[in-house]
C-alpha cells in the first residue's frame, strides 16, 4: 500500500534509471538525480531532478537528457575525442557540438524513440537560453548552430522552436563554408575517428584553423616516414631473425596483418586522391583561392572594440595564484579583518536567510478551475458540484533553481579596507545563499601588470601603431565556481589580500566574461551582481585611444546584457555613481555599508511584491 509520504516520482525515476543503464549497455552504471547540472563520467550519469508533481516538461527533459548521456556513454570514445580535440576555445566548442550531434543522431538510427526525447531536451535548452528571441547571428552561438546543422542533416528531423531560429541565422554562412562536404555527414556517423577529422576540416573552413593545434595524424605520418628511413643491416642477420619470426607466426596472424596493411594502404591512397580532388575543386584554374572569413570580433557587444594582443590574457583559478602555505596565511589575515565586523555581517546574513526561508515555505494559489480540491471550498462543492474555482495549486518559490555571480573589482583603488570588506561580504553571502540552496559564483577582475604588460611592450616594439585598442594583459580570477561547496574554497577568498594582485580594471570585458559564464549555466534564473569603486581605468589603453574608449565598451556590454534579459544585472558602486551605467544600481558612500547593500539588494530580488522590491533597491535609471 502506498504511504502518504511516498514520492510519486520515485517509480518513474527508478524505471528511467534502469532504461538508461540498458541503453548505455552498462549494468554497473550509476544513475542519480540531482539539482546540479546534468552530466556523465566513465561510471556515472547525473540526471535533472524531478519534483513530486512530475510535470510533462520535467519528464520529457529527464528522458531526453538520459537518452543523450546514455548514447554518449555507449557510442563516444573519449580517447579518440581527446586525440583530435582542438586547442582554442571556439574550435573546441564547435568540435564538441558536432560530436554530440553525431552521437545522438547515430543513436536515433538504432533507437528511433530517442529522437523525440532528445528533441524535447533541445527545445527546453533553447527556451532556457532565449534562442527563440535572438534576431542577429552575432547574438546566436555558432557552435550550437553547427551542431544543429549536423543533427538535421543526419536525422532529417525538424529542429525544435528556438533551435531552428539559431540555425536559420547561421545556415547561409555554414553551408557556404562547408560546401559539398555537407553530404558526407551521414556516411561518417559510425566512424568517430573519420568524423573527428571531418569536424576539424569544417572548423578550419569556418576560419578557426589557428585554434586547431597540431594535426594528430601528421605525427603518425612522421613516425612512418622515420621508420621507412631506417638503414638496412649489412650482414642480414636481422632479416634472418625477422624471417624466423614470420615463420613462427601462425598463418592466420600473418594473413590478417597483410590484409590490415593492404586496407590501410588503400585507405591512404583514397584519402590522398580525395584531398587532391578537393584542392582542385577549391582552386579552379585561373582563379585565386578563396580568402578565409574575417576573425570573430573581440566583443559580442561592440564589433568595433579592438584588442591589440590577447595572447597574454589569463583566466585563472585563485588557488593557482598562491602556494598552500600562503593561501592559509592570507585566509587567517582575512579572518582577523572579519572579527570586528562579525556581529553586523552575521545579523545581515541572518536577516537575508530569514527572508529567503520565509519564501521557501509552501504557498498556494486558490480559486482555480483545476488542481487539488480545496478543502475550504468543500461545503460549496457539496451544495453545488458544478461550482467553478474550487481548486488550488502549490506555487513554486521564485528563487528555486537560481545561481548568483558576484563580480568583484580587483583594481588598485580597492586596496586596503574596500577589498577586505568585499571579500568578507562575498564569503558570508556565499555561505548564506548556499544554505538556502542558491548557488554562488565569485569572480574577480584586474590586469596582470601596470601600464601595459606584454601587450604594451609588443605594441611599442611594433612602432606604436595608432589606435591599437585595449593595450594590457587581462587577469580574470575564479575565486569560487558555482558548483564548488564553500568549505572547499574558503581559503581562496583570502587571496584578494595578496600583495601586488590589485592593478588596473577593464570592466567591460570582465562583465562580458562573467555574463558568458552565467548564460552557459543550466539554472533557470541567473543574477549577476557587480561591485566596483570606479569607472574603467587602464592608463596604457586610455593614453593611446579615445578618452572614453573603455567606458563606451562598458556601456555597450551593459546594454547587451540588459537587452538579452537572460541575466538579471545589478550593481553596487563604492563611492562611485554607477547608476549612470547600470539600469538597476545603488551607490554607497562608505565601504562599511557594503554588507547591508548586498543583502538588501539580493533580498529585494526575491521579494514577491514588485513595489517593495523597487523601494528596497532604491534604484535609479541610468541617464
Amino acid at each position: 500500500m502506498k504511504k502518504p509520504n511516498d514520492n510519486p516520482a520515485d517509480p518513474f525515476k527508478k524505471a528511467l534509471a534502469e532504461a538508461t543503464k540498458v541503453m548505455a549497455d552498462d549494468r554497473e552504471l550509476a544513475v542519480s538525480f540531482s539539482v546540479d547540472p546534468a552530466g556523465g563520467t566513465n561510471d556515472s550519469i547525473r540526471l535533472p531532478q524531478i519534483s513530486r508533481r512530475m510535470t510533462a516538461e520535467e519528464v520529457l527533459l529527464a528522458r531526453g537528457t538520459a537518452d543523450g548521456l546514455a548514447l554518449r556513454h555507449k557510442l563516444h570514445d573519449a580517447a579518440v575525442a581527446n586525440r583530435y580535440q582542438p586547442q582554442g576555445p571556439m574550435a573546441r566548442d564547435l568540435y564538441e557540438a558536432m560530436e554530440s550531434a553525431r552521437v545522438e543522431a547515430l543513436g536515433a538510427r538504432y533507437m528511433p524513440g530517442t529522437a523525440k526525447n532528445i528533441d524535447a531536451r533541445i527545445g527546453a535548452d533553447a527556451r532556457r537560453k532565449g534562442y527563440d528571441q535572438v534576431r542577429e547571428a552575432s547574438e546566436a552561438p555558432l557552435a550550437a548552430a553547427a551542431g544543429y546543422l549536423v543533427r538535421q542533416l543526419a536525422t532529417g528531423r525538424d529542429l525544435p522552436k528556438g533551435a531552428d531560429n539559431v540555425l536559420d541565422l547561421w545556415r547561409g554562412h555554414l553551408e557556404e563554408s562547408f560546401g559539398d562536404r555537407l553530404e558526407e555527414v551521414s556516411d561518417l556517423l559510425h566512424d568517430q575517428k573519420a568524423f573527428a577529422r571531418y569536424a576539424r576540416d569544417m572548423i578550419s573552413a569556418l576560419g578557426y584553423a589557428d585554434q586547431l593545434g597540431d594535426d594528430p595524424d601528421a605525427e603518425d605520418d612522421l613516425a612512418d616516414d622515420l621508420a621507412e628511413d631506417e638503414p638496412e643491416t649489412e650482414e642480414g642477420e636481422d632479416d634472418q631473425n625477422s624471417g624466423g619470426d614470420v615463420e613462427d607466426a601462425t598463418p592466420e596472424q600473418s594473413q590478417q596483418e597483410q590484409e590490415e596493411e593492404g586496407e590501410a594502404q588503400a585507405s591512404m591512397e583514397q584519402e590522398g586522391g580525395d584531398a587532391e580532388e578537393m584542392e582542385e575543386e577549391l582552386v579552379p584554374e585561373g582563379e585565386a583561392p578563396t580568402e578565409p572569413p574575417p576573425p570573430a570580433p573581440h566583443s559580442e557587444a561592440d564589433p568595433d572594440y579592438k584588442v591589440y594582443d590577447n595572447s597574454h590574457d589569463e583566466e585563472i583559478a585563485a588557488e593557482d595564484l598562491a602556494e598552500p602555505a600562503e593561501r592559509e596565511r592570507l585566509r587567517a589575515y582575512l579572518d582577523q579583518q572579519l572579527d570586528p565586523l562579525k556581529g553586523a555581517v552575521s545579523r545581515l546574513a541572518n536577516k537575508l536567510m530569514r527572508r529567503l526561508q520565509a519564501q521557501q515555505n509552501r504557498s498556494w494559489e486558490f480559486d482555480l478551475e483545476e488542481g487539488t480540491l480545496d478543502a475550504g471550498r468543500l461545503a460549496r462543492v457539496v451544495a453545488n458540484p458544478t461550482t467553478p474555482l474550487s481548486f488550488k495549486r502549490e506555487k513554486d518559490t521564485e528563487f528555486r533553481d537560481t545561481v548568483v555571480t558576484l563580480l568583484l573589482d580587483n583594481s588598485g583603488s580597492m586596496r586596503g579596507r574596500p577589498i577586505s570588506i568585499a571579500a568578507i561580504c562575498a564569503d558570508v553571502l556565499a555561505r548564506t545563499l548556499e544554505r538556502c540552496q542558491v548557488k554562488v559564483e565569485i569572480l574577480g577582475f584586474t590586469t596582470r601588470a601596470w601600464k601595459g604588460g606584454q601587450a604594451g611592450e609588443g605594441w611599442r616594439n611594433a612602432g606604436r601603431p595608432p589606435l591599437p585598442g585595449r593595450l594590457n594583459d587581462l587577469r580574470h580570477i575564479v575565486y569560487k565556481r558555482a558548483d564548488a561547496p564553500w568549505r572547499r574554497v574558503r581559503e581562496n577568498l583570502g587571496i584578494m589580500m595578496k600583495e601586488g594582485l590589485l592593478k588596473e580594471n577593464i570592466d567591460g570585458e570582465a562583465l562580458e566574461w562573467a555574463h558568458k559564464r552565467l548564460v552557459n549555466r543550466p539554472e533557470q534564473r541567473k543574477i549577476l551582481m557587480v561591485i566596483s569603486d570606479g569607472a574603467p581605468v587602464d592608463d596604457s589603453t586610455l593614453s593611446v585611444n579615445p578618452a572614453n574608449y573603455l567606458e563606451k565598451h562598458l556601456r555597450d556590454v551593459i546594454a547587451m546584457v540588459e537587452k538579452k534579459k537572460a541575466v538579471e544585472l545589478i550593481a553596487i558602486g563604492i563611492g562611485h555613481d554607477v547608476t549612470r551605467y547600470y539600469e538597476r544600481a545603488v551607490t554607497i558612500t562608505d565601504v562599511e555599508q557594503l554588507a547591508g547593500a548586498m543583502t538588501e539588494q539580493l533580498a529585494s530580488l526575491f521579494d514577491n511584491d514588485p513595489r517593495a522590491r523597487a523601494r528596497v533597491m532604491g534604484m535609479k535609471r541610468a541617464s
